[in-house]
């Protein structure tokens, strides 16, 4: 079962995620930008492949060049561990997805 971490475990995990931001104790939330709209939408792809594998699904709301990723434990009320581990891996898709968009043009 998950739990979740403290607010002072948040803080300390939170340190992990430079551009993530720590809502209300309950939530971590980031805003990618993209170059264009369907850039945005692989991003989206490739997370979703991610929290699939993990049985654990962000809110994701896509606006035109910018996605914003929010996650949380419903079941543990709260940011868990596993919240930081996807945001982390959420992380190294954004940059594959980027060099993948770059090397391309």
């Amino acid at each position: 079962m998950l739990t979740a971490l403290t607010p002072l475990e948040l803080q300390l995990e939170g340190k992990k995620l430079q551009n993530w931001k720590i809502k209300n104790d309950k939530w971590i939330e980031r805003k990618y930008m993209f170059k264009d709209y369907l850039q945005g939408i692989q991003f989206v792809s490739e997370i979703g492949q991610i929290a699939e594998a993990n049985k654990h699904h962000p809110f994701i709301n896509v606006q035109y060049k910018a996605v914003i990723v929010s996650l949380s434990s419903w079941a543990a009320k709260g940011v868990t561990a596993l919240d930081i581990d996807l945001a982390v891996e959420f992380e190294k898709a954004y940059e594959h997805v980027n060099h993948t968009i770059s090397s391309i043009r």
